[in-house]
């Protein structure tokens, strides 16, 4: 039995292409592994901690073994608690839309409290080494334009999140990529996510 984090970066909920196409593969997922269990956290809802100051502070005291305060230990504490509940999960889905040609600030914010030294990602004399290794990554990518061609240059969505994945230890990540959702006629862009619902649920029989 497996446990499958999905995780919604859109505040649109279902008018959110992304989502409805990860919802297509969750439940495909749900029904060829009914002894799985499915975990949505939809990241404009969540109660994300501030990596604030002393969360910072928390982090480098006691990291380095120095005196904290006691507001200090509880923002670490809470950092911690996110991090761990992200590295429980065996499969992720991720449905993204692409803001200002990159990812949404919430995105964001998971992504800088989760990626850490000792956690997520080693440091040594080799270099870095990712940490959450042997589990696959669906990242559903939905975006108003079409930016898997001439427009590639200015995607820092795909482009960004296959890095940060890639460096803390993801080696099978697949993408499914939603676009353009802003151009054409309503019945394009309805056939469009179609096919792309089609092409989630076939993704389901080797992830």
């Amino acid at each position: 039995m497996a446990k499958l984090l999905y995780i919604q970066c859109s505040p649109r909920g279902q008018r959110s292409k992304s989502i409805q196409v990860a919802d297509a593969f969750v439940e495909a997922c749900k029904a060829r592994n009914p002894k799985d269990t499915v975990e949505v956290l939809n990241l404009f809802e969540a109660p994300l901690p501030a990596f604030d100051g002393p969360a910072v502070q928390g982090k480098y005291n006691i990291m380095h073994g120095k005196p904290h305060t006691a507001q200090e230990k509880k923002a670490w504490d809470e950092v911690v608690g996110v991090i761990d509940h992200f590295k429980s999960a065996d499969k992720y889905v991720f449905a993204v839309p692409m803001w200002n040609f990159g990812i949404p600030y919430r995105l964001k914010q998971y992504i800088d409290i989760i990626v850490q030294p000792t956690f997520t990602f080693a440091v040594s004399e080799a270099g870095y080494e990712g940490l959450v290794k042997g589990k696959p990554a669906l990242v559903v990518l939905a975006r108003g334009g079409a930016y898997s061609g001439p427009a590639e240059g200015y995607d820092q969505q795909k482009r960004y999140l296959d890095q940060i994945l890639g460096f803390i230890g993801f080696t099978r990540i697949e993408h499914i990529l939603v676009e353009p959702t802003l151009h054409g006629t309503p019945e394009a862009i309805g056939a469009m996510v179609e096919e792309r619902k089609h092409e989630a649920r076939q993704l389901v029989e080797s992830f």
